[in-house]
């Protein structure tokens, strides 16, 4: 293994001319572009290994290709935040104005990501006449929070970047998940990633006072270098995970411990071991 071209290699990822409007956009383009490949490889390879899968609804299909999208994605968000709260020297110096080029790539891929999200949201919401209200608001003040970079090129990526790390939770929510709706989830395991899913969810709430604590030390240094626009949008963003969605989510992840039940859809549930799968195969027997 040659180390040199590898850490060159990872490095030309990332060199781009990130001041182009056409870089930008395309990376945002390419953000969407690949996890809407993701989330249809998800459903091929499902379809075609997974005999329980095969059985879903058409509403069960999309969300759970969705979960298992956004969990992916939760990957790259951690990677990303972590390097930059605990690793980068750049950003561990100035937390206002620091700008690094892989830092540009994960902030323009994730804002692809989001602008599908918010485009799957509405779709799932119009086709299978669902609403769920915290995810659009979520959604919609993510994109908004991530609009700056693609606007901006002055922008400070410190919060940015720690507003990625907040989807750490997602893949111990894709695993629940994914135990549930298949039938697979065996008790000490199933309630063990329950357990780190609850501690994460403890950990975004830290990680929202981190942020609150960086944005009321540099207030005034924010506002001229985001915009006020900029700054107004991420304000509102911030109180709104803080105060209500990290709140309500950090319930929700608990009360899966003691209730739990696939809350999109009430009729899948694990007892004992058993799960959802049990109840669908008794249903396919008594049509045959």
């Amino acid at each position: 293994m040659n180390l040199a071209n590898d850490g060159a290699m990872s490095r030309a990822i990332f060199d781009w001319d990130y001041v182009l409007w056409e870089v930008r956009l395309k990376l945002v383009a390419a953000g969407f572009f690949i996890y809407l490949v993701v989330f249809l490889l998800i459903h091929w390879l499902s379809s075609w290994l997974s005999t329980s899968y095969r059985t879903f609804s058409a509403k069960e299909k999309v969300f759970s290709n969705i979960a298992i999208t956004r969990g992916l994605f939760g990957i790259q968000c951690s990677v990303a935040g972590l390097w930059a709260l605990l690793i980068d020297p750049v950003f561990q110096a100035d937390q206002v104005y620091s700008q690094q080029k892989w830092s540009w790539f994960h902030c323009l891929i994730a804002s692809g990501f989001f602008l599908l999200e918010n485009i799957s949201v509405h779709v799932c919401n119009i086709v299978f006449r669902t609403f769920d209200v915290l995810a659009v608001v979520h959604h919609l003040l993510a994109f908004g929070g991530l609009l700056g970079v693609i606007t901006n090129v002055k922008c400070g990526h410190y919060l940015l970047v720690m507003g990625l790390l907040l989807e750490m939770s997602m893949f111990s929510y894709l695993i629940y998940l994914i135990l549930v709706r298949i039938g697979w989830a065996n008790p000490l395991f199933w309630k063990a990633n329950l357990w780190v899913s609850v501690h994460l969810n403890h950990c975004r709430m830290v990680l929202s006072y981190h942020m609150w604590w960086v944005y009321i030390s540099n207030w005034n240094d924010l506002v001229e270098n985001m915009g006020l626009p900029h700054f107004i949008i991420f304000f509102i963003g911030l109180s709104t995970l803080t105060l209500i969605l990290n709140p309500y989510w950090t319930y929700s992840v608990t009360q899966r411990l003691f209730d739990p039940v696939d809350r999109k859809f009430q009729n899948t549930e694990v007892k004992n071991g058993s799960s959802g799968k049990l109840d669908r195969e008794t249903f396919q027997k008594k049509r045959i």
